[in-house]
């Protein structure tokens, strides 16, 4: 009898129920996947739905049926990965752009969670979706910069507790189009999901969660800003929705960008989105720990470009 948990994230929101199932594990054909969810041994949100149900993001689907052993399974890959801390109970990870955090349907490798799994095997037992092993949050595949990681089930119970009661502190490196009108400001609007094109996030004045995202001008160029942003909440594409909905778009955007931006610097082949401080309580000592990374070069390369404009 196999027992799995399966956490919907962003990229399968929308998909079929038994489509996931049958997916992420490797055994569990289509059919017995239909059986499953028909038997009642296969769950959502502890809920018996009909196999063509769409899930949702954060849609926790429970697992209670006969598979084969072992037909799941994360493989650990040796790939280097830019440490910035590492101790007995989290590792701080400078992400670089165009990795996937975790494995999903579809894309089982080359992920941060494969390479910390071949550097840190312990991480398995950090939690109960092995296809986040010891993820205590997020980046998206085009965001790069610092990311903290659980080595153990306390550390990763204690640090998702931080998160979310709001005690981390997240602040950003974003260019975004455009000149700002005050030096600083705040962004208080809800966020949901697109009433249409459902794999996107937007504001959502109606069934949105609140989302608020601070910034400050580090840097004003002719027709862009370098600016330092901090999030007081941490809703999915937060910082790309919010600046879209300002009309300041992140440079290099290729989802959340007005068509008459999309053609300028187009040697931004991503959004120019950079976590660059991160500070937190130690999930042993308590006591609050910082870091920094700085932004990698082809965010050092478009900043030029802008200040030779």
């Amino acid at each position: 009898m196999m027992k799995q948990n399966i956490y919907i994230s962003e990229e399968l929101d929308g998909k079929r129920l038994d489509f996931i199932v049958s997916a992420q594990v490797d055994s569990c054909s289509r059919a017995c996947a239909v059986d499953g969810i028909l038997q009642g041994q296969i769950l959502v949100n502890s809920c018996q739905k009909k196999p063509g149900y769409k899930v949702k993001h954060g849609d926790h689907i429970s697992l209670d049926i006969e598979v084969q052993e072992g037909s799941v399974s994360i493989l650990p890959e040796e790939t280097a990965l830019d440490i910035i801390y590492e101790d007995p109970y989290l590792i701080i990870i400078n992400k670089k752009p165009g990795v996937v955090v975790h494995p999903a349907p579809g894309n089982m490798s080359n992920t941060l969670v494969n390479a910390l799994l071949s550097h840190a095997p312990e991480i398995k037992m950090a939690g109960d979706d092995h296809f986040r092993s010891g993820i205590v949050h997020r980046l998206d595949k085009d965001t790069s910069g610092l990311m903290v990681v659980a080595k153990n089930q306390s550390a990763l119970t204690f640090l998702q507790k931080e998160f979310k009661q709001r005690r981390v502190e997240k602040r950003y490196l974003a260019l975004v189009f455009g000149q700002m009108s005050e030096s600083a400001g705040v962004i208080d609007l809800p966020i949901g999901r697109h009433p249409v094109k459902r794999q996107l996030m937007a504001v959502n004045h109606e069934d949105g969660k609140s989302a608020v995202t601070c910034w400050e001008i580090k840097q004003q160029y002719k027709n862009a800003c370098l600016l330092e942003v901090l999030l007081k909440t941490g809703r999915t594409h937060q910082i790309r929705v919010h600046f879209y909905a300002m009309d300041h778009p992140l440079i290099g955007d290729q989802v959340y960008q007005p068509r008459r931006f999309r053609k300028q610097k187009s040697m931004a082949q991503r959004q120019m989105l950079h976590s660059w401080k991160l500070s937190f309580r130690h999930p042993y000592s308590g006591q609050r720990v910082s870091f920094a990374a700085d932004p990698p070069r082809d965010f050092m390369k478009i900043q030029s470009l802008l200040e030779n404009d």
